[in-house]
């Protein structure tokens, strides 16, 4: 068997194991951030750690669960391009230097994810 033929049949169930994992990922950055929140670390009164910390609980859950995946990843995606020009951006040009190549990287990510959908283990699938 050929690995391009391997991965063809299983395409479908690789990117939802991908969307399931990304999920979870993002969903623990907003874990942290509520704990965060909740223990007084931070405060409820930065207006934009607050918007993250519920869109990224919210889509978070929807995204592992594969409900609503394209509107879900829409969102987490432009929240990544919020966060990536308003922390990393004007700190050095290059993420790499910057330090914004994993809101990058969620950002794109997030973007095909709106645009291929739930995949093969999602609530959505039809």
């Amino acid at each position: 068997m050929k690995i391009k033929n391997f991965f063809s049949n299983y395409t479908d169930r690789i990117y939802s194991l991908m969307r399931i994992v990304i999920g979870i990922l993002f969903f623990s950055h907003g874990v942290q951030k509520a704990s965060a929140l909740l223990s007084g670390a931070m405060s409820f009164t930065n207006t934009l750690i607050v918007l993250a910390t519920i869109i990224e609980l919210i889509t978070g859950f929807l995204i592992i669960i594969g409900l609503k995946v394209r509107l879900a990843a829409f969102f987490a995606s432009g929240e990544m391009a919020v966060a990536y020009f308003h922390v990393h951006a004007f700190q050095a040009f290059w993420p790499i230097n910057n330090g914004g190549e994993k809101a990058v990287f969620y950002c794109f990510v997030f973007l095909f994810m709106a645009a291929y959908g739930a995949g093969a283990w999602s609530v959505d699938k039809k």
